[in-house]
């Protein structure tokens, strides 16, 4: 590992390329680029995660740190790290200080690997508008978590007003076995589904896409029925134009299916970790229709697939937002106190 402290960007460039010549095979075959938006506390749960998902997408990431942007003098701390404790890739982990956290960019962009995809997944809050965000702008496929948001479903419907095809979110994601398990059920019948009920706590993301993968390929509106009983999606019922009805109870690491007239069998129904979760979606770097069409129908929206697949750069200084707001906020205050 190579540290450098209070660097420039040119300086890690060239670090990393002495790094790479010195590491020889290790560092060859990246197959994409990844960069990581996270917040300090969170760093090492990323690397975790991302070394998972480098075992089978061997990719040169790039972790970027922004920290305390109103800070008078700009800084730049970084690590690089070639093979080592973060598994068959090529890591920086950069940590921008001052005006520079808001001009990521000016760093992260000498160090794609050229030719190949770039990833970026924010391991936190993403900006509300991707758009505003020159990272996600040149990436080709955006992977957001709405799980991680103080309202997740709200999370989830701006995620489809600012859809744009090649935008992913781990809450679809974490339904995959889920989809996977119903679908199947479907191999031996052409029963059609008039009805459909998830249940799930009322701020689960992945009981809301799950609603609306069924309302997109069913042409339903299925059911929520809400539960506080459970930390999760619970069960996903549905009933057919014959009279069966199919449900699946999910209980820890295992699901229950029951069918009208079948015996119960017991599935594996396993909460992946996250790492798990990120190769998955690393899988598949062009747009996934289906996820649109499911996040569309859970946020009201549609022809979210139709969308341009590139966006501009939109520039925002989130220090000059917080500053206007706190001046409304102070002058508020102010007429309040005449």
């Amino acid at each position: 590992m190579i540290g450098l402290w209070d660097t420039s960007g040119n300086e890690v460039v060239k670090a990393l390329a002495a790094e790479r010549r010195s590491a020889g095979g290790v560092a060859s075959g990246m197959a994409l680029t990844l960069i990581v938006v996270v917040d300090e506390k969170r760093v090492r749960e990323a690397e975790a995660a991302a070394t998972i998902a480098a075992a089978a997408h061997p990719c040169r990431l790039l972790v970027v740190v922004r920290s305390d942007i109103e800070r008078d003098r700009t800084r730049l701390d970084a690590e690089i790290v070639v093979g080592g404790r973060l598994g068959p890739c090529e890591a920086v982990v950069t940590r921008m200080y001052g005006r520079l956290a808001l001009h990521a960019e000016s760093v992260v962009m000498p160090l794609l690997v050229p030719d190949v995809p770039v990833v970026t997944w924010w391991h936190g809050d993403p900006p509300a508008e991707i758009a505003t965000d020159f990272l996600g702008v040149v990436a080709d496929r955006r992977i957001t978590d709405a799980g991680q948001a103080a309202d997740p479903i709200a999370a989830l419907r701006q995620r489809a007003r600012d859809y744009a095809p090649g935008d992913t979110d781990l809450a679809w994601t974490r339904i995959t076995l889920w989809r996977t398990l119903v679908a199947g059920a479907f191999d031996t019948t052409e029963a059609r589904v008039t009805e459909a009920t998830v249940v799930a706590p009322r701020t689960d993301p992945t009981a809301a896409l799950m609603s609306g993968w069924l309302a997109s390929r069913l042409g339903i509106v299925p059911q929520w029925e809400h539960t506080d009983e459970f930390p999760r999606m619970r069960e996903v019922q549905l009933r057919c134009a014959n009279g069966d009805q199919l449900t699946l109870t999910r209980d820890d690491s295992m699901a229950t299916f029951r069918r009208t007239g079948q015996e119960d069998r017991r599935l594996p129904l396993v909460r992946r970790p996250l790492g798990d979760e990120l190769a998955e979606e690393l899988r598949r770097l062009d747009a996934d229709q289906v996820y649109a069409e499911a996040l569309g129908a859970a946020g009201g929206l549609t022809g979210l697939d139709q969308r341009p697949a590139q966006r501009v750069h939109v520039w925002k200084d989130p220090a000059e937002a917080q500053r206007a707001e706190a001046g409304v906020t102070a002058h508020t205050g102010t007429s309040a106190g005449h």
